[in-house]
């Protein structure tokens, strides 16, 4: 991590990278994961871009849209891959 840069925008950063990775696996647009998420599609490309911390609630959301328990969800964020 460069100097001052803060720890949360590289775990926004992570998290969208992951997110994204997962979408495109599934070759949804960012309408559908919306969709499947019951989010807004805005809400999505901003958490795709690092833009948005998303909420426990948000989370559980996107790993139930995935078909994933939100701790494995977190487990890839955290290892930096969606596989």
């Amino acid at each position: 991590m460069a100097s001052g840069q803060d720890p949360a925008d590289s775990l926004a950063d992570r998290f969208g990278c992951v997110v994204r990775q997962l979408r495109e696996s599934r070759g949804w647009s960012q309408e559908e994961l919306a969709e499947h998420a019951e989010l807004n599609r805005g809400y999505v490309g901003e958490i795709e871009r690092g833009g948005a911390m998303p909420s426990l609630a948000t989370i559980d959301k996107l790993a139930i849209a995935f078909r994933l328990n939100p701790s494995v969800l977190i487990a890839r964020i955290e290892a930096g891959t969606a596989s």
